[in-house]
């Protein structure tokens, strides 16, 4: 298989990265953002931001968990924990330091595995009240 196949193929099965404001994830990024500020401002999530009126840094934003990438270099100084989201997007999941309110938080689906243990743990948190109906009942 050559580079240029085993590169697509990564690209192709690689997880779309959930964006999280303050461990409330909102927004599944991508491909079709065209960058991270894009996507929040999508989503109606309150960001300052003056890039286009040429101020850089208005918007930069700090990181509670995840890794973002430049596709343009960012023109200010950011600390290991900031970034710049009208300039790059998530690496992976994400989780910024902007509040959640009055954005729509996405619900998270459980796998079938994880219903599964939910529904033992209840089930087995629960038996003497079965056992306590079915005396009841005799």
């Amino acid at each position: 298989m050559s580079a240029n196949k085993t590169d697509l193929n990564k690209l192709i099965l690689k997880k779309a990265p959930i964006v999280s404001l303050q461990g409330q994830p909102v927004l599944l990024y991508t491909l079709q953002h065209q960058s991270l500020l894009e996507a929040l401002e999508q989503k109606k999530v309150k960001i300052f931001s003056e890039c286009r009126n040429g101020f850089c840094g208005a918007c930069k934003t700090k990181m509670i968990r995840g890794a973002v990438s430049y596709h343009t270099e960012p023109l200010v100084e950011l600390e290991a924990d900031e970034c710049l989201p009208c300039c790059c997007h998530p690496d992976g999941d994400l989780d910024l330091l902007l509040s959640p309110q009055g954005v729509d938080v996405v619900i998270m689906r459980q796998s079938k595995q994880e219903r599964n243990q939910s529904q033992d743990h209840k089930q087995a948190q629960q038996p003497n009240r079965r056992l306590k109906y079915a005396t009841n009942e005799a």
